[in-house]
């Protein structure tokens, strides 16, 4: 039988393209230590005004075909959801507009040629 020398963590890393990690042999009983991670400068707080929930109420649309809902004017989305409504209905995606102005939902259901999709968004006034 051929015995392999173990590998240590740097040679590991090294292998991989990781930087900055420190040295240590893994073995199956070792404990290992983490260096605490580096704190980043704390970043400005967003100001949040004029909070609002916009709901787009439940629809029967083709499956895959996206529902979007929009903030009012002068507001952006800074949350938002949706939700597949059917027996077997999937959610296949919930996601912020491009612009973030708003938020899409979309989903299937499987054996049926359309499905129940509601969307909200949460919009706010940021500075």
């Amino acid at each position: 039988m051929r015995h392999r020398k173990p590998m240590t963590f740097t040679a590991i890393a090294a292998a991989v393209g990781l930087a900055g990690f420190a040295t240590m042999t893994v073995a199956a009983s070792a404990t290992v230590s983490v260096p605490a991670p580096v704190p980043e400068a704390a970043a400005p707080a967003a100001d949040f005004t004029g909070y609002q929930l916009i709901k787009l109420p439940n629809a029967n649309v083709p499956n895959f075909q996206r529902r979007t809902v929009r903030c009012p004017s002068g507001k952006r989305a800074i949350g938002g959801g949706a939700e597949a409504q059917g027996n077997e209905a999937i959610l296949v995606g919930s996601f912020p507009t491009d612009d973030g102005l708003g938020w899409i939902g979309l989903g299937r259901q499987p054996g049926h040629n359309d499905v129940g999709i509601s969307v909200f968004v949460i919009c706010a006034n940021v500075s």
